[in-house]
């Protein structure tokens, strides 16, 4: 009697639970949007605030089933990159900075159409070292492409993983 009312109250969840983490209740949440985000922070990296849109995007569309939308999707999520910095850190024998630490950090609001409370305003960041002797040109794009990712991955399981 009790595994057949176990069993009873399984099949009449709706949630999914994905590989990937998320759990989404696909009946209620069929869409999200994301908005384009703008580079706000002094220091400016052109081509970040797009290259940061779109990974956030492909995150949500390779590991969901959500529809994307231009606007007013289930789920809404907009923002801005208001951190770029460079930070010299470790002094080296020559009394110059020995390392370089290079700050990501981004402002998201996140708005579920369907409840409310989980509405949120947050900031991300990340931030990698790199060899001060090494110009922020050459290291600058692979680091991105890492601390992007990694923020991608902190929104994303804060949205629709929510363990």
């Amino acid at each position: 009697m009790v595994l057949l009312m176990a069993l009873t109250g399984l099949s009449a969840c709706q949630v999914t639970l994905t590989f990937n983490g998320a759990s989404i209740d696909y009946t209620k949440i069929k869409t999200i949007s994301i908005a384009d985000f703008n580079n706000v922070a002094e220091l400016i990296h052109p081509p970040l605030a797009q290259e940061f849109s779109e990974k956030l995007r492909d995150k949500y569309t390779k590991q969901t089933r959500l529809r994307l939308l231009k606007a007013s999707g289930d789920l809404h999520l907009e923002g801005e990159i208001v951190g770029y910095q460079l930070t010299p850190m470790a002094v080296g024998q020559d009394s110059f900075s020995a390392e370089t630490k290079l700050t990501l950090t981004v402002n998201i609001r996140f708005s579920n159409s369907r409840n409310q409370e989980e509405d949120f305003e947050k900031q991300y960041s990340s931030f990698r070292m790199f060899d001060s002797n090494l110009m922020i040109t050459d290291v600058q794009d692979q680091l991105l492409a890492e601390m992007t990712e990694e923020i991608a991955d902190n929104i994303y399981n804060d949205t629709v993983a929510r363990w």
